[in-house]
């Protein structure tokens, strides 16, 4: 698909995920695509109907109603991780009640927060670190899972 796209001058990118593959007879590094069915794509609102008359395009992504948007800053971010690493896994972000996260945007950004239920897009958290319990409803957009 990235091919295709690429044909109708539509700049696309499908990060490809190095992983060594065993035969019988020998280990071989092949590139597989990082995100199965998935290709980025930077298109203007014109453009767009280009990109789903393209064989194997099933749609946009959509995120809140509308197609998703992911900033430049994040493609190269992948474009890095790839060139430095094999075998990559993406896996969704996984948000349960009583987990931890990170706020990441808003005036509690950087904090550390619990989830107390899930709510479609919303998430509501509960933040202690003032000294206070304040529960806050939370775009999932703005908030990244915490690992221990």
């Amino acid at each position: 698909m990235h091919a295709l796209l690429t044909e109708k001058k539509i700049e696309s990118y499908c990060p490809l995920n190095k992983v060594r593959k065993k035969w019988s007879d020998r280990i071989k590094i092949v590139e597989e695509p990082l995100f199965k069915s998935y290709v980025f794509a930077r298109v203007n609102d014109e453009e767009q109907t280009k990109v789903r008359l393209t064989a194997g395009v099933m749609n946009f992504v959509y995120w809140q109603g509308k197609p998703a948007i992911i900033r430049a800053k994040e493609i190269e971010t992948i474009r890095k991780f790839l060139n430095e690493y094999e075998n990559v896994l993406a896996e969704p972000m996984q948000l349960k009640e009583n987990g931890k996260v990170i706020i990441r945007q808003g005036l509690f950004m950087d904090q550390e927060a619990k989830v107390l239920k899930i709510e479609g897009n919303r998430v509501k958290v509960v933040i202690e670190s003032i000294g206070y319990t304040l529960i806050a409803s939370i775009d999932k957009k703005n908030l990244s899972t915490l690992i221990h």
